[in-house]
């Protein structure tokens, strides 16, 4: 059996940039990409927190460390500049793989610095 896993986020990202009028997609700062382990043009899921909307779109690469979350295209209408996001992609394993796997959790502040990565959710206590 194949299990759908969370591959890589970037938890609690700040929207920079809200495009209308540029192709679809999500502009993502280079060095965030690779910190997480998401390619570009690869599928993410994006869960605005300030007002609940959930969508899907895809990564392209913006600057390296320009910090930039763009939403752009239609999505644009789902996040405005400085709501915060979490960005996810996922990926298939073998059941038999999911004892061994780790995603990659990379933990930003308000200005898309990195605070933290890890490999695993902390216990979530009552």
């Amino acid at each position: 059996m194949q299990l759908t896993v969370l591959k890589a986020k970037l938890h609690l990202a700040c929207v920079t940039h809200s495009e209308l009028e540029y192709d679809g997609s999500c502009a993502i700062d280079g060095h965030l990409l690779d910190k997480a382990g998401i390619h570009e043009y690869e599928q993410i899921q994006i869960y605005n927190v300030n007002n609940g909307e959930r969508f899907t779109t895809y990564a392209i690469r913006a600057k390296d460390h320009s910090r930039i979350i763009s939403i752009n295209g239609a999505a644009a209408h789902k996040a405005d500049p400085g709501d915060r996001v979490i960005i996810c992609s996922y990926g298939t394993i073998e059941e038999k793989e999911i004892a061994k796997f780790k995603p990659t959790l990379v933990y930003l502040d308000n200005d898309n610095n990195i605070t933290q990565i890890l490999d695993y959710i902390p216990v979530q206590a009552a």
